[in-house]
């Protein structure tokens, strides 16, 4: 397919537009998620329009309001909060959420230092719009990813940071079941990218890996394989992909689970006896409940360097305090606890790695030359590589979602039609006392013509109406039956949205014995219920942990902005 502008960068956009758009309702006092009607996918003037309404919004009203949230889960104080009047010695970060971990040698630091680091965490590609736009600048002091090589390709980005400093790395390696790696009578140490392919092609091996747009993890690791199967001597080039691209689709028939977190990934793959290994940074697999073999492929892999990185727009002040910082986490005590604490190695010569760390011989591979090379290797990541997606959306449509609710329900499913995948296939299950089976309706999404699909999808959800009930249990084994009609090889999944507790039909125990009484396969697919309106935490809770799912809130933000944060599971 060819799109003016690449899939990835429309939907981190689409992304910030969501977490302006609920930033200014909450500036505002409301909750509401409504927006104005979504163009179809590819109208790139269109979003780009609303996308600066949004932003222009959502800077007038902070300038006139104090408080506001920053858009990340950093708790307290709200560091990356538009009227939060800066602390000396506070250091306000955009991190990747893999750096929590850090917190035991940042409190440290803090006493060391007097210097406060006050995390905001963010996927890596949604941090790379936020400092693009220039919303980074309003809320943060500096930004702390796991590579800043995608920062680096964009002109918009590269011009508003400054100072970086490696503070720890990992590399990207697998972490496969000891008894896996028996089986394949393999030397950890000589293991390649073409064996392990090979291994996937023949049917011995499976795996899991992030989502390369939610996750440096993922996006390393893809440019890792596609770097170790093309055969690659320098960075990546649109050349190097086409000649792995059949090599690459037959790697990735090997993954059986994806992820928009490491963390969850970690838990997902224990439930998973059919998977057999993990994708994802060296010190995340050592951290992993189960004992894993890691393997580092021997023929190049990208490494995370974590620099500590300057915004330009950054005060006097911060700036004196990030250098006290800095200076602080490469001293060879800070970094002995580093390495101990969170596996990572340090970039300091002299300090030895903890003792988990095996010797390091792999090749460094380097990061594509250019955004198009990225961008277009996460497009055909997203649409032709991959396993396809298939999601029963199991939507609450009683009479308690009449009238504001319903809407913001159509319109953030009118917006998620920019995010479907070619050869995605979607279903909307709509219920009240029972599943509305008269609307209840399937549409895939062709690679030839997605807009027919996607226009669809959104007249259905345009017609959705409010009546009945709230029949949750009942409605999701009803779902579960129908994914068993037509098994399928694709990443399957179920979204549960409801703004009630269960008042119909059959009670939580009998959806306990239900999905008890399923097959193993069918067990895992996950249910990932959203928590909305007066929907009962507890009760969803239960349906994600039994299920192998994810809670998604948004009852604190927009409908829509969870919708889009489970893409990264589907």
């Amino acid at each position: 397919m060819n799109h003016a502008t690449p899939r990835p960068a429309r939907r981190v956009a689409a992304r910030l537009r969501r977490t302006a758009a609920g930033t200014v309702a909450r500036l505002a006092g409301g909750r509401s998620g409504a927006r104005a009607t979504t163009a179809p996918r590819g109208t790139t003037a269109a979003r780009a329009a609303r996308a600066g309404t949004a932003l222009l919004a959502l800077a007038l009203l902070a300038t006139a309001c104090s408080g506001g949230d920053g858009g990340g889960d950093g708790g307290g104080d709200r560091p990356g909060g538009q009227g939060m009047e800066y602390k000396a010695g506070t250091l306000r970060v955009l991190a990747s959420s893999e750096l929590a971990d850090m917190g035991p040698v940042l409190d440290e630091a803090a006493k060391a230092t007097g210097v406060t680091v006050r995390p905001t965490y963010a996927g890596t590609l949604d941090a790379v719009e936020r400092i693009a736009s220039g919303e980074a600048d309003k809320g943060f002091d500096a930004v702390w990813l796991s590579s800043n090589d995608y920062l680096r390709l964009r002109p918009d980005t590269a011009k508003r940071i400054t100072n970086e400093t490696p503070v720890m790395t990992s590399p990207v390696a697998l972490g496969v079941r000891p008894a896996t790696v028996a089986r394949l009578g393999w030397d950890p140490a000589k293991v390649t990218w073409s064996q392990l392919h090979r291994a996937v092609a023949d049917g011995r091996l499976t795996y899991g890996m992030t989502d390369p747009k939610r996750s440096n993890s993922g996006f390393s690791a893809l440019v890792s394989v596609a770097s170790g199967l093309s055969g690659a001597q320098s960075a990546l080039t649109e050349a190097d992909v086409r000649k792995a691209t059949p090599k690459l689709k037959e790697f990735f028939t090997g993954q059986k689970l994806t992820s928009g977190s490491s963390g969850w990934l970690a838990t997902a793959y224990t439930r998973r006896t059919d998977v057999d290994a993990l994708v994802n940074y060296e010190s995340v697999l050592l951290s992993a409940p189960e004992k894993l073999t890691v393997i580092r492929p021997s023929d190049g892999v990208v490494t995370a360097d974590y620099p500590l990185t300057l915004l330009t727009s950054a005060r006097p002040e911060a700036k004196e305090a990030a250098a006290r910082l800095t200076t602080y986490l490469r001293t060879p005590g800070a970094q002995r606890r580093i390495t101990e604490t969170t596996l990572r190695r340090p970039v300091v010569a002299g300090v030895r790695p903890a003792s988990a760390l095996a010797r390091d011989p792999r090749r460094e591979l380097p990061f594509p030359g250019s955004r198009a090379v990225a961008d277009g290797l996460l497009d055909a990541y997203d649409n032709t590589l991959r396993r396809p997606s298939r999601t029963v959306y199991v939507l609450d449509t009683s009479g308690s979602m009449g009238g504001e609710r319903l809407d913001r329900l159509k319109s953030a499913l009118a917006e998620l039609t920019g995010d479907f995948r070619d050869r995605e296939e979607v279903t909307l299950m709509p219920f009240g006392s029972s599943v509305k089976q008269s609307e209840v309706r399937t549409r895939t999404v062709d690679p030839a013509s997605p807009k027919a699909a996607l226009d669809a999808i959104r007249d259905d959800a345009g017609k959705l109406s409010a009546s009945g009930g709230t029949a949750i249990y009942s409605s999701l084994q009803e779902a579960y039956r129908f994914l068993s009609r037509k098994p399928s090889d694709a990443f399957t999944s179920v979204v549960l949205m409801t703004d009630g507790e269960n008042t119909d039909g059959d009670p939580a125990s009998a959806f306990d014995a239900f999905y008890r009484s399923l097959p193993a396969a069918q067990q895992r697919t996950p249910v990932f219920p959203i928590l909305f309106g007066d929907s009962d935490r507890g009760e969803l809770d239960h349906i994600a942990g039994l299920t192998g799912g994810k809670l998604f809130d948004a009852t604190q933000g927009s409908l829509d902005g969870a919708f889009e944060e489970i893409r990264g599971y589907q």
